[in-house]
């Protein structure tokens, strides 16, 4: 088990099914992602930097894709959504489009692709 199914193992009911799902999108966008850790976090990892990584705090869900400008990329598509430089909030009763979500693990991913060069 990595780093993310053990820290999903401890979270239940909607947050959970919530976090997964995000997840399991990012997943389906870059397959070979794999597990890890980054900024203390568990993480999906791209060419050994993350790609994306989302936790349960006290007041929210929150989703980093480790990046304020693919951040910025998508605030347009995130009205309902608070945000910071680095993190968009959610919940498993207001969960993020799935559209988004893609948006967001692709941006991400040639953001890497691109430093990778």
């Amino acid at each position: 088990m990595g780093e993310v199914d053990a820290y999903l193992s401890t979270v239940d009911g909607a947050d959970h099914d919530a976090l997964e799902r995000v997840i399991a999108i990012a997943r389906e966008v870059v397959p070979e992602a794999r597990e890890g850790v980054s900024y203390a976090m568990p993480a999906l990892l791209y060419r050994d930097k993350g790609l994306i990584a989302t936790v349960r705090t006290k007041k929210f869900l929150s989703l980093y894709p480790y990046s304020g400008a693919v951040v910025a990329s998508v605030r347009d598509a995130l009205s309902g959504f608070d945000t910071t430089s680095g993190s968009i909030h959610y919940s498993a009763q207001h969960p993020l489009p799935e559209d988004v979500v893609r948006r967001i693990v692709q941006a991400r991913r040639a953001e890497i692709d691109a430093r990778a060069r």
